[in-house]
Formats: C-alpha cells, structure tokens, sequence
C-alpha cells in the first residue's frame, strides 16, 4: 500500500512540476522536451529525489502507449487540405529521407565507436526519425507561423517517418541476431508493415469516422470512442505483423477529417492526452537513464549529433526533394535544420535491450545524448532560423475563446469571441463593419457590462464581441479584428498595396512601368507568379520581378486570390 502511495505522490508531483516548468519555454525559449527530460533525470538515481528505476520493458510498454496517443493526436490535427502542397515531399522525406540519414550516421557511427556496419546503420536507424510537433509547439509559444508549404511537409514528415525508423530498427535487430538471413525476408517484412498499416489504419479510420458521425454520445464519450478505437486499430495492426504506429496515425487522419460537431469534444481532450502522453514519456525516459554513465558516451555522441544535424539530415533533405520539387533553397534549409529528434529514437533506443541484441546499452546512451544535443542544437535556434531563412509568414488575430453550438450535426455554427484592439474600429458603427454574411454580433461586452448590439452602436477599444458564424468565415473575422501590431507586420509583409491575382499581367505592367515579353501577355498576375514558383502556390511565396517583390497575398486552393507590391526591404 505504502508503495502505491508512493507512486502517486511522486507521479503527481513530477507531472505538477513538469506542466508548471513548461512555462520555462516561452519565457527563455527553451524546448518542452528538454525541460521533461531533465525533470526525470534530476528524479532518478543520480538526482535530487534518487528513485532508481531500470525496468526497460515497462519503459517499452509506457513508450508504445505514449507515443501511440501522440501520433493519434498529431492526425487528428492534420488538415487534409495541407496534403495539396506537402504529401509528396514529406512522404519523400519519410522514407527516402529516414533511409539516407539513417545510413549516413550509421558510416559515422561505424567510424566513431569501431563498429561493424550493421551495428553502426543500427544507431542510424534508431535516430532517423523527426519530431516536428515539438518544432510546432515552439513556434506557436513564440507566435511565429510558417508558410504552408514548409509547415505541411514537416507535419506530414513528423507523422509518417516514425514507421520507416522503425521498421529499419526492428529489420536490423532481426538481422544481427540471426533471424534474417535473406534479402528477401526484409523486403516481405517491408511489406507487411507497411501494407498491412495502411490497410488497416485506412479501414480502421473510416469504421471509426462513421460511427462518431452517426452515434449520438454524450460529449464526453465521443474522445473515449476516437481512443479507444484508435488503440484497438494499433493493436490490430501489430497483432498481424503491421505498422501499428502508421496505422494509429491514419486512424487519427481520418477521424479528424470527418466534418461533424464530435470533433469539438474529442478534439480539446486529445489535445490534453497528448501532452499528458509527452510528459509522462520523457520523465520516464529521464528517470532510466542513468547520467554519470552518459559521461563515457558523449564526446563519440557529439560527433554523432553534429554528423547528424549538418551533414546528414541536409542532405537527405536536398537529395529527397530539391531534385522532384518547387521548393526555395532558404525553405530547403530551414527543413534541413528542423530535423529535431525527440521521443522515438530513445524508444526505439530501448529495442536492443529488449531484443537481446550485444552491447545493447551503447544504444540507448548514445541515442539519449543525440537526442539531447539535438533539443539543444536545434530546439533552441528554431526561431532565429526561421527569420534567419524567411519561411515565416505574419500570424493574424485568433479568437479568444471559439466553442460549436451543438445545433447541427455537420457544418455547425460556432461560437466565436474576439476582443478589439485595432484602434482602426474604435468608434466605427456596427452596421459598417464589413462582416461575412453569415457572422452575427449574438453580444458586446464593455468593462463587466453586456450591451444588446444593434447596427447604430458603435465599437469601442477592450470591447468584448460573442461572433456566431460558421469556420469558413474564421479567416475574413481575424482579418477584420486584426490589432494595430498585427496589421503593421501584415503590411511590412505583403505590402501597402495589394493588387487581384486576377489581373491581367499586361496591365498591371501599364501601370507601373514595367516591360514585359510578349508570351507573358494573355497571362495574368497569377499565372504569372504561380508559374514562377512551380504551382501549388501558398501565402507568403514570393517572386522579384523588376525590383518590386510581389508577394501573394491569398489563396484558395492553387488559385492566386490576391497579390501583395512590396517596393523595398
């Protein structure tokens, strides 16, 4: 009994400590997983508290089920629409990509520790893989947003690079104890993961969006539904020789694809599990690590590290996609740079150990300080890397608060609350504003009263407004309450002049003096552009034509809706 009180205490106060700690990040820019990572190691037997905990196989199991909730989560945020620009290069990235960089620090690993090449491309495999939700959750903490289409091929990256790392671990664990011998055991073992993931992530996902879209629950009961059958996909799929963490993943894809008033209950719950899932893995992952032994690893580990980090990760970056797709050399590197390393390789680390391989602890170890220096490296530049390299684009207002209504069963309306702080609305009458047409002012808040709107009141700064209306209208409602800072960061941006992608190119040439080739006269400003940087344009790609930057502005899908002029730099 004393024990299990124990374990509470000590749980609860580690998982206390570690969400208060969190704010550490925002405040000094460092990354979360450090932070998770240090709490556990100054608890376990080389720290303050001295808990000794070396029970690799319950680690194994914590891992599996953490990283299983994570991968669910990072799905069921992923937007289908961002596959227009992403999929194709991320899923370059996702296994081409693990392959080479799983090689290239594997000839390093050889070099460094004296190893025979399977045992080197072991430690290759166990680091390949990214963790681009922790890149995401520091950028969101620092208000920096990335354009979509460097952001959706490192969230699609992060998502289905797990698998191909693991399936390399486990592969070259089969091989090093003699269970493989032939080429062609790896490439139906290859198959089967792979095959089989898909297969029963795709099945699993669309049984489970059906029945959350037609099952009428409790609210709560509709994020325990999305869990319980996301795990049971997982397990199905491993029970059977699949990829249970690919499949776990395309579950979650198309539950939160499925438009329906479910996904507002399951999403916030998740969204705690997931950060649950994290601090729970990396304290346990701090706890079984023991520092004074990573002290023999590190010099050979920083070579490792930096091996990774520039040489191999860039060039698995500028091999998998700069060759088969559109993407600007300062968007190359920066993906280069965000090859942040995080839970998986020291999970997958443990594998060795579980799986009998000799000189298992070496793995462990090394791929703990990679991770480490990695966080370090690379989690705590993320920011000035991103203005370094340009790919960010300038982050509007958001709702305070947004919450469906519960009324509809699909497309419901939502409720939307936004506080005025662009002094270019102070004293304007409700009825001018320009609102979607399907937004409703439903109540205006100044100080600690509620005023009834009507179209003759007039708005003041601090107030309060409860905004009904539907997603499709968030973008023109953030527009419209953007603040004084966020609408001079608009404008340094894109310019002061915004032009209609629509316009003919010819024209627009007219206007501002500009000459122009006769082949480019039936175009318009944004076949122009679109042309310029490769189709499947997005917010913030840019193109210098006689010395005008211009900049777009809006799109739709691939279509160019508008177009920014900025004059200079």
């Amino acid at each position: 009994m004393d024990s299990i009180n124990t374990l509470f205490l000590l749980s609860g106060f580690l998982i206390a400590l570690s969400i208060l700690a969190s704010r550490l990040s925002s405040l000094f820019g460092l990354p979360l997983l450090i932070i998770f990572l240090v709490l556990g190691m100054l608890a376990g037997e080389d720290g303050l508290l001295g808990i000794h905990f070396d029970n690799y196989s319950q680690a194994f199991i914590i891992g599996h089920l953490a990283l299983a909730m994570i991968l669910l989560d990072g799905g069921l945020r992923t937007r289908l629409k961002t596959f227009r620009v992403g999929f194709k290069p991320a899923l370059s990235l996702a296994t081409l990509g693990v392959f080479l960089t799983s090689g290239v620090v594997g000839v390093i690993a050889m070099w460094v520790f004296e190893l025979s090449l399977l045992e080197g491309m072991l430690i290759g495999a166990i680091v390949g893989s990214t963790d681009a939700a922790a890149v995401f959750s520091m950028l969101r903490g620092q208000g920096i947003s990335i354009n979509e289409r460097v952001g959706a091929t490192l969230e699609i990256e992060s998502g289905t690079n797990d698998p191909m790392a693991i399936f390399l671990t486990l592969l070259l664990i089969e091989i090093l104890i003699g269970d493989f011998t032939t080429p062609l055991d790896s490439f139906f073992f290859f198959i089967q993961q792979f095959g089989l993931g898909i297969a029963v992530g795709l099945a699993g996902g669309w049984l489970t969006a059906r029945m959350l879209s037609k099952v009428e629950l409790a609210p709560a009961l509709y994020s325990l539904l999305a869990l319980a059958m996301g795990f049971s996909t997982f397990g199905l799929a491993s029970v059977i020789g699949g990829s249970g963490f690919l499949a776990i993943y395309l579950c979650g894809l198309l539950i939160g694809n499925q438009s329906g008033r479910h996904i507002q209950h399951i999403l916030p719950v998740h969204d705690g599990l997931a950060w649950l899932s994290q601090i729970g893995l990396f304290l346990v992952l701090g706890l079984l690590v023991t520092p004074h032994e990573l002290l023999q690893y590190a010099l050979p580990s920083l070579v490792i590290a930096l091996g990774l980090i520039f040489i191999a990760r860039p060039l698995a970056v500028l091999l998998t996609i700069k060759p088969f797709f559109k993407f600007r050399w300062r968007e190359i590197s920066f993906i280069s740079w965000v090859g942040l390393r995080g839970a998986v390789p020291i999970v997958l680390a443990i594998f060795p150990v579980i799986g009998g391989v000799e000189n298992a602890t070496l793995y462990f170890n090394v791929a703990f300080v990679v991770v480490l220096l990695s966080l370090l490296i690379q989690g705590g530049t993320l920011s000035v890397m991103a203005k370094w390299m340009r790919v960010q684009v300038p982050q509007s207002v958001s709702p305070k608060q947004r919450g469906a209504l519960g009324i509809l069963q699909e497309q419901d309306y939502e409720m939307f609350v936004y506080k005025v702080e662009n002094h270019s609305l102070d004293g304007q009458p409700i009825r001018l504003l320009k609102f979607p047409s399907g937004a409703l002012i439903s109540g205006l808040f100044r100080g600690k009263a509620m005023i009834h709107p009507k179209g003759n009141t007039t708005l003041k700064m601090g107030d309060v407004l409860c905004v009904i209306s539907r997603e499709e209208d968030l973008d023109s409602l953030n527009q419209l309450f953007n603040g004084e800072m966020q609408l001079r960061q608009v404008e340094a941006f894109f310019g002061a002049f915004v032009l209609n992608g629509d316009a003919m190119l010819k024209d627009v040439a007219k206007a501002y003096g500009l000459t122009m080739s006769a082949r480019q006269e039936h175009l318009t400003l944004a076949d122009f552009i679109s042309r310029r940087v490769g189709g499947h344009a997005v917010v913030g790609d840019e193109v210098d034509w006689h010395g005008i930057h211009w900049v777009v502005n809006e799109v739709d899908g691939d279509t160019i809706l508008k177009v920014g002029m900025r004059l200079y730099e």
